[in-house]
Parts: structure tokens; C-alpha cells; sequence
């Protein structure tokens, strides 16, 4: 079954265009990456500080397996890039989801 991981992410305002610019090209990596199938970038309209952005990525996995393996084998690389580049100037909380039937 399907699984939905969930990553999002807040930086200041003043670096919200290279910080999207970033995302995009991230998103396309992990979208190489097997077992994940589609991705949803949306803005966050509530839930941010005072002169922040943010946003939130969901990718759409083949199964549970597939983000286990990505967890273990792929996530602490992923990961690294973006604290390389953006440090703690960037939050983020990740969560994973079960879609259901209506």
C-alpha cells in the first residue's frame, strides 16, 4: 500500500527564493530515487513565524518498504545537502501518511 511522506519546511523571507529554487531541484532527486512516485509542492499560508516561508512537499511512495529503504539508504545524503546549504536558518517536521479510501 501506498505511503505518504511528508516533509515541511520553514526559512526566513530573506531566503525564501534560494531556498525554493534548492527545493525544486531536491524534489527531482527524490523523485530518482526508487520506490517514490509523484510529488506536491504547496505554500503554507498558516503556521509561520513572523517574516517566514514555507512550504510543504508530499511524495507519494510505492509501499511502506520503499520509505524504509529511502530512510535508511538515501535520507541522511538527502538531508545533508540542505543543511549544508541552509543550516538551522531552515525548520522542518516530516510525517508519514496512510492515504485511505473515501
Amino acid at each position: 500500500m501506498a505511503v505518504i511522506y511528508e516533509v515541511t519546511v520553514c526559512v526566513p523571507a530573506a531566503l525564501a527564493d534560494d531556498y525554493l529554487h534548492w527545493l525544486r531541484t531536491h524534489i527531482d532527486q527524490m523523485l530518482a530515487l526508487p520506490g517514490f512516485e509523484e510529488a506536491a509542492l504547496e505554500a503554507l499560508l498558516a503556521d509561520l513565524a513572523d517574516g517566514e516561508c514555507g512550504w510543504c512537499v508530499r511524495y507519494r511512495l510505492r509501499d511502506r518498504r520503499a520509505l524504509d529503504d529511502y530512510l535508511r539508504e538515501h535520507a541522511p545524503r538527502m538531508r545533508a545537502d540542505g543543511l549544508a546549504r541552509f543550516g538551522d536558518r531552515l525548520r522542518a517536521s516530516r510525517r508519514v501518511l496512510e492515504p485511505l479510501q473515501r
